[in-house]
């Protein structure tokens, strides 16, 4: 059986169709993730949910416990993440209301861990294709059948938040050539990488940031409005999608840390070993 994770918002467990619904808690090397993960089935698909920021919305982006997240995620067998996200749009073709599946990422954001290497293991995985390409054209044909307007491709900028941007922060990012900006998706997809989990973002166009000339500057109303109303329409996308993953992963994201441990096996404590058994076991003995 499939195992798809979905983060996001706390209510898209809540699909018509979704069986044996039960909560997990799970804990990590890292202590716990955002909040119990709701666990379901949808036909012959294992689905396991978190909300990214705990039931409530109280965990700010910063605050995200990413690296127990992610294991998290592992340690229930997910090998196909679809992270549910609010953006702003840095486009004009791309309106409140709009789906985007980003293919690249910029990292704009300060001082959050971004690995769960360290302590005497060394390793890089390549980041050059962050997201997983397989699970990106899924995305993107769901989302043509659920009814969305889509966009395939282009640039998510990651920024530290709470805060929304500056106008001159906005015009400038612009000129970098981003796409959507958000808060959440980094570290996220490095960590999904190093726990070669294939991970993709849907993303929900809310706002225009605050570079638009004519609409008016990004408020929290205005996100939760333009949420509320995708909401159910996210919920069929995932629904779709998960029918479209094939069981075979041939994708970089399977074999991501084959050749990215550089440290000897030797010079690994036992445990370094012990914490990471889940994530290098295969090539680490």
């Amino acid at each position: 059986m499939k195992t798809v994770g979905v983060i996001g918002g706390s209510g898209l467990y809540e699909m018509e169709g979704l069986e044996d619904v039960h909560s997990v808690k799970v804990e990590t090397p890292w202590g716990f993730p955002s909040d119990e993960f709701v666990v379901g089935t949808l036909g012959e698909v294992r689905l396991v949910f978190l909300p990214r920021h705990g039931r409530g919305h109280r965990i700010m982006p910063s605050e995200i416990n990413f690296r127990a997240n992610i294991y998290g995620m592992k340690k229930l067998g997910v090998e196909w993440i679809v992270s549910v996200s609010a953006v702003g749009s840095m486009r004009e073709e791309i309106a409140p209301g709009h789906i985007v599946i980003p293919s690249q990422f910029f990292d704009n954001t300060k001082g959050r861990v971004s690995t769960f290497f360290g302590d005497g293991i060394v390793a890089h995985v390549s980041m050059a294709d962050p997201v997983c390409p397989n699970l990106l054209e899924v995305l993107y044909e769901a989302s043509k059948r659920a009814g969305a307007v889509v966009h395939k491709g282009g640039v998510y900028l990651c920024i530290e938040g709470p805060q929304f941007s500056t106008r001159a922060e906005s015009n400038i990012y612009r000129k970098w050539g981003v796409d959507v900006i958000g808060m959440t998706n980094m570290p996220e997809a490095k960590l999904a990488r190093e726990a070669e989990i294939c991970y993709a973002t849907l993303a929900l166009s809310t706002d225009y940031d605050c570079w638009h000339e004519v609409h008016s500057d990004v408020t929290v109303e205005d996100v939760v409005e333009v949420l509320t109303k995708n909401v159910e329409l996210a919920k069929q996308i995932i629904k779709e999608a998960v029918c479209l993953i094939s069981e075979q992963r041939d994708c970089i994201c399977s074999n991501a840390l084959r050749d990215a441990i550089i440290t000897s096996k030797d010079a690994i404590s036992d445990d370094v070993k012990k914490k990471l058994e889940l994530i290098i076991g295969r090539y680490i003995k």
